[in-house]
């Protein structure tokens, strides 16, 4: 399973000169019209099983344009909102549609079109959170906090907490009043900080059944009943567990197929919320993708010297893995998203090329899905000052904008030959075809692993703080990868122990047996595949 994240605010926006912190108008806007036909087959060709579709649901906007009424400018964050500010749980946004006033035919649009190239539809659901002014545009009777009794902070019956008698007072200066003041969806106060999720507000749920719990899941079920067949469910630690579970539980009586994954960051709960709260696949952020990290950025432009720290070095990829143990299958690997930095970043690993083994082990080392973020495939750096955020290596969520490797990309796939730069189209073939093996190998989707590291921690040329060995076996099938986090390539001599065949049930041969090691030639961070 490879899920192809992509913000459809960013795709397909051909303006070429984007000016920071600049309207609607100036910076220009993708449409769901922009993820065509040839959009897809180059997402499909990359082995992708599932799109998710980020910046869907309404959200609050600072402006009036693309069909959006503004929310105003003093509590929304960039010149284009935050997709996680949610105003209507049952619309899309306006400013994606060529039509604004037909953008819910426009999305169902995009999902037949999304079903019929072979690939699946997430969309993100956000529990936790509802924006200042949820509704106000809905031209409906708003179903959240309307019946709210707002002189006492909390009551079961309420949809928010309130802090009776008390003003919001916002980070930024303005005219915005809001009394009493609810609480933002990250912090209980009336004054939240300048880094608090202030353009929100916390949904109350209780740790029994409420009417909330009731709206929420009548959210789920009209977007299952649109097409979409999976959820990624925001920040899912602030939600009590047993609205999460029986929420999942009672979309799956009706839609089984769909699936759920959650943003989790505590390691400590992962068993909870897959075995409680039944979730289908839990972000390893916290384990697989901040080892890689930390390995990557201590290796970046190093001579090949130990890692001052272990967290620094390549054992930390064992230990994630053998701590997880039975849950592996339940995670979703991951390199890039809309809130990391991007590899290719100045603050990471500076140069795309450099993702090679990092690849290699979120691909090939487990049997679970993994996410590819829009541009990845060719090294987008994340570099521009969009607007909210000065240059952070990240790629605004918050902004107007129009990114020049993108508007490349999409010229590329729609005819010219010439639009990538060398090293993109480097970057894509590597990407496409390791992207495809995973999607397609036997031994990588439904094979064992074997950790070939501790019995290698003496043997000619490899570095156990640097170099990342495995096996991956099914049937009549064995691979061996090879992985180097080190900025100099490595000739390293490989041992496979009797253990290996035993556990695996490999039958040895002349290329691979336990008496004779592998000798294997692993450029700089990059890996090899080696199939018996």
């Amino acid at each position: 399973m490879i899920i192809y994240q992509i913000l459809p605010r960013l795709w397909g926006n051909k303006v070429e000169d984007p000016v920071s912190g600049a309207s609607l108008a100036r910076n220009g806007c993708g449409k769901f019209s922009s993820i065509d036909t040839e959009t897809l087959e180059h997402i499909k060709g990359l082995g992708v099983s599932h799109i998710w579709y980020t910046g869907i649901i309404r959200h609050a906007t600072p402006e009036t344009a693309g069909g959006c009424e503004s929310s105003g400018s003093q509590w929304t964050k960039g010149s284009a909102g935050s997709p996680y500010a949610i105003n209507d749980y049952y619309d899309v946004n306006p400013y994606l549609a060529d039509n604004p006033p037909e953008r819910l035919a426009e999305f169902k649009s995009l999902v037949r079109r999304t079903h019929d190239a072979g690939m699946k539809v997430i969309i993100d659901f956000v529990p936790n959170h509802v924006a200042r002014d949820y509704g106000a545009f809905s031209g409906r009777k708003p179903d959240f906090g309307a019946d709210d009794d707002c002189s006492v902070h909390w009551k079961p019956e309420n949809d928010f907490y309130y802090y009776p008698d008390e003003e919001l007072k916002l980070p930024k200066d303005g005219d915005y009043y809001e009394c009493p003041a609810k609480a933002s969806g990250n912090v209980f106060s009336s004054r939240p900080g300048i880094n608090d999720w202030y353009e929100t507000v916390r949904l109350n749920y209780c740790d029994f059944h409420t009417a909330t719990w009731d709206k929420m899941l009548n959210v789920l079920l009209f977007w299952c009943e649109l097409g979409v067949d999976g959820f990624r469910c925001d920040m899912v630690e602030l939600v009590p567990m047993e609205f999460l579970s029986w929420a999942i539980r009672e979309v799956k009586a009706k839609y089984p197929q769909v699936i759920f994954i959650g943003e989790v960051y505590r390691k400590e709960g992962y068993w909870q919320f897959i075995h409680d709260g039944g979730f289908d696949y839990l972000y390893d952020k916290s384990g697989l993708y901040d080892a890689l990290a930390a390995i990557v950025r201590k290796n970046v432009g190093d001579d090949g010297g130990v890692p001052s720290e272990l967290w620094q070095s390549t054992k930390l990829i064992t230990w994630n893995w053998q701590r997880l143990g039975d849950l592996q299958p339940y995670m979703l690997n991951f390199l890039e998203n809309h809130d990391e930095q991007r590899f290719a970043s100045d603050f990471f690993g500076k140069d795309a090329r450099n993702s090679f083994a990092a690849l290699y082990v979120s691909l090939f080392f487990n049997t679970c899905p993994f996410m590819l973020y829009f541009g990845e495939e060719i090294g987008e750096r994340g570099m521009d000052a969009e607007g909210l955020s000065d240059v952070n290596g990240r790629t605004s969520i918050f902004d107007w904008w129009s990114v020049a490797s993108f508007r490349r990309l999409w010229d590329s796939i729609h005819g010219d030959p010439t639009a990538l730069k060398e090293d993109e189209v480097h970057v894509l073939k590597r990407y496409r075809e390791a992207l495809l093996f995973a999607a397609t190998d036997k031994a990588i989707a439904k094979g064992t692993t074997y950790d070939l590291c501790y019995c290698n921690l003496s043997s000619d040329g490899f570095n156990q703080d640097k170099h990342f060995v495995f096996l991956r076996h099914y049937g009549d099938e064995t691979l061996l990868i090879a992985c180097n986090f080190s900025a100099v390539p490595a000739e390293v001599s490989i041992n496979v122990p009797s253990d290996a065949f035993r556990l695996l049930g490999m039958t040895k041969t002349a290329d691979l047996n336990s008496s004779e090691p592998v000798k294997v030639h692993i450029p700089a961070f990059d890996g090899v595949i080696l199939k018996f």
